[in-house]
């Protein structure tokens, strides 16, 4: 086996490396989404590019706008790929429609502020901006 196999890093190094909280990687072994995490004889967590290699898809995932329980599931399909295919799709078939909902209310949201910031260029007297949302919706 390589060195590179047997690598062991510290929690710091770790989150170093991916740019994640010392916290954040306790709270990732608390909830299950990393196994068990090694320790050294005085205690000390000892992670692995196993380890690495799990965080950065629990990263891409978080990214893609997965919750930790959607991540967690994903992480058990990601161990049997082949018999997890059909759900997997449908996960991300939810998550894509949840994206596209997202995106018609930012589009909505970007042609009100748009209105307002017209309506209160070419006023005089007055703040439609401050108007609007002092009205209750």
């Amino acid at each position: 086996m390589s060195d590179h196999h047997q690598s062991r890093f510290r929690i710091g190094e770790v989150a170093h490396l991916t740019g994640l909280s010392v916290d954040t990687l306790r709270y990732y072994e608390k909830i299950k989404l990393l196994r068990p995490v090694g320790r050294s004889l005085s205690g000390v967590r000892l992670y692995d590019h196993h380890d690495l290699s799990r965080l950065r898809f629990v990263q891409r995932a978080k990214a893609m706008k997965f919750s930790l329980e959607e991540i967690a599931r994903l992480l058990e399909m990601r161990e049997d790929p082949q018999h997890a295919r059909d759900e997997v799709r449908e996960l991300t078939h939810q998550k894509l429609a949840e994206v596209e909902n997202q995106m018609k209310a930012l589009e909505t949201l970007r042609r009100e502020l748009t209105l307002l910031v017209n309506l209160c260029h070419g006023t005089r007297d007055g703040c439609p901006i401050i108007e609007d949302l002092d009205n209750p919706a």
